[in-house]
């Protein structure tokens, strides 16, 4: 099979990248490479025959028609997107532009390339989103997101992602275009761009900096590794039921706080202080305007459906994410000095 795979020098669509090629697919990369991306995030497969990179913006609808009349691809995998909930505070028109002016531009390209190819049945628009979608939960270990949870977007990140999806929808019922939908949870992993949660913790206490936990910490996030995220989302465009929608979570509930104490304990065993803990780092600051208190995601219908579950807990994923990026300073040094990376954002009231 050929992909389409857009945002693939990101950080979960080059997970996507490295595991379809590995996979025998051939893939077509189209990332506009904004300062999130990366490509040595995918040039472990650059040589290898069938991948192709194309720069390329997913507002640019010429350049898109261009790529699908020039690769004709089997199946598009939508990621490209802007995805920072900090960013999208302090700046929410990139966030308009590309998660949705850009998913218009994409359905529309593929549309015109699915109907010129006659509109094969096997052809596949897999849209890939987000939980946050679905607003905030309560502190009840019994109430999880399913694919039913009525959209409740909180900042402009989420609601433009939730605009997304109902373009996806809407193209499907439409003009019938052959689509699936998947909302994940919160992606941690190998890598994972210096501006999140656990990149951020690891480097700050690698250079012996706070460690910034915003508010008391107890808002919790289900953390899904990101290569069993790749895995599933694979899956899901070749086994999926066309039209529907799979959530994708690790089952792995956690604090904010109690994620960061993780990460401190696998790092004092790795990179031990001369005195104390990297747990004394540990800094509260101002909480995000708007910040959901809890996300779980209830994985219920790929796992009975597609048969597919989490294969690491998240103190697993951790320690590989932890020596991950002590073996790859030279990845991860470079980006530091991106604009706005290692800058509290989002703190605009």
């Amino acid at each position: 099979m050929k992909l389409l795979v857009t945002g693939g020098a990101g950080f979960i669509g080059s997970a996507v990248v490295r595991q379809a090629v590995r996979n025998g697919h051939a893939v077509v990369n189209v990332d506009a490479l904004t300062y999130a991306a990366c490509l040595e995030n995918v040039a472990s497969v650059a040589d290898v025959p069938g991948y192709v990179f194309e720069k390329a913006d997913i507002r640019d609808r010429a350049a898109l028609d261009r790529i699908f009349a020039a690769h004709d691809p089997d199946a598009v995998m939508h990621l490209a997107a802007e995805s920072h909930v900090d960013r999208s505070i302090d700046g929410p028109a990139a966030f308009i532009e590309t998660n949705i002016t850009g998913t218009y531009h994409m359905l529309e390209a593929a549309r015109a390339h699915w109907t010129r190819k006659g509109r094969p049945a096997g052809f596949r628009f897999h849209h890939i989103s987000t939980d946050e979608v679905f607003g905030s939960l309560p502190d009840d270990p019994a109430v999880k997101f399913t694919e039913d949870t009525p959209y409740d977007p909180r900042s402009p990140y989420s609601a433009s992602k939730a605009a997304s999806d109902h373009l996806v929808r809407a193209w499907a019922q439409t003009y019938g275009l052959p689509v699936v939908l998947t909302n994940c949870s919160n992606n941690y992993g190998p890598f994972h761009f210096p501006e999140k949660l656990i990149p951020v913790v690891i480097l700050n206490a690698l250079a012996g900096k706070p460690l910034p936990v915003y508010g008391d910490g107890s808002n919790i996030r289900d953390w899904l590794y990101v290569e069993d995220h790749a895995a599933a989302l694979l899956l899901v465009l070749q086994k999926g039921q066309v039209g529907r929608s799979y959530n994708i979570g690790g089952e792995n509930e956690r604090t904010n706080l109690q994620l960061v104490r993780t990460l401190c304990a696998i790092l004092d065993a790795k990179r031990p202080l001369a005195a104390g803990s990297h747990a004394d780092l540990i800094t509260h600051v101002a909480d995000r305007p708007g910040h959901d208190a809890r996300y779980a995601i209830d994985p219920s219908r790929i796992r009975t459906e597609l048969d597919w579950s989490p294969s690491v807990t998240v103190e697993e994923g951790l320690e590989r994410t932890v020596q991950w990026y002590l073996d790859n300073e030279a990845w991860w040094r470079p980006l530091q000095a991106r604009h706005g990376v290692g800058e509290r954002l989002g703190v605009t009231t």
